[in-house]
């Protein structure tokens, strides 16, 4: 796919379809994802890229009280999303989300004690360029985890999630399709990936193909 058709954020009017669905994988993804992440790390700061509507933070942070969680997305409607959810959650104290680009993060160099990324990769314009700012807010000797694509669209439960959107997402889904820009996910295998991270300061890495989800784990 040619880069000016890669959607980097999620559009404005199929957020609310978007949390939908994921809302559906909590328990069978971001719950697993997010014990392994708080079984790794016992503390610290972590930055979670294309976070989405938080459910992934908050459910690391509901896992240890010594993890506070900075969420980044480009969607101005997930991060409010987010915030909503880790209101609900009680864990605003912890929890802290922004909208941004990942491409250029407004942190300063060596910020976080790890850099947690679900789904993003496939998405991104320039991965390289990305990939490079985890490694320069990344502190010395920490890990940054990439996985992608996030297994969240094989499991939602379609029936389901179609059963409980408005006529006005469904039309908005349908001219999504319309314009085939649902078909504009590219992966990457694992040669693929190693190449990306050549071009970037990790020198340190290892990848794990499951399942049809690439698991990138830098450390720098």
């Amino acid at each position: 796919m040619k880069a000016w058709i890669k959607i980097e954020r999620i559009p404005g009017v199929l957020a609310s379809a978007y949390v939908k669905a994921t809302r559906m994988v909590i328990e069978s993804y971001y719950r697993p994802v997010a014990a392994e992440v708080a079984a790794f790390l016992n503390e610290g700061t972590i930055l979670d890229l294309g976070t989405g509507p938080g459910y992934l933070p908050i459910e690391i942070a509901k896992r240890s009280q010594a993890i506070n969680i900075v969420g980044v997305d480009l969607s101005r409607k997930l991060i409010e999303a987010a915030r909503s959810n880790a209101a609900k959650a009680a864990l605003t104290d912890r929890l802290s989300f922004q909208t941004g680009n990942a491409r250029r993060l407004e942190f300063a160099d060596s910020s976080f004690d790890m850099v947690i990324s679900t789904g993003m990769l496939h998405s991104l314009k320039e991965p390289v360029a990305v990939l490079q700012e985890i490694h320069r807010v990344l502190k010395a000797g920490r890990e940054a985890w990439v996985f992608d694509p996030a297994k969240v669209a094989s499991q939602v439960d379609r029936q389901k999630w179609s059963a409980s959107l408005t006529p006005r997402e469904r039309f908005f889904l349908w001219l999504f399709k319309l314009f085939g820009l649902h078909k504009a996910i590219k992966t990457y295998t694992r040669q693929q990936a190693i190449a990306l991270i050549k071009q970037t300061d990790f020198k340190n890495f290892s990848i794990e193909e499951k399942d049809k989800e690439i698991r990138i784990k830098l450390k720098k």
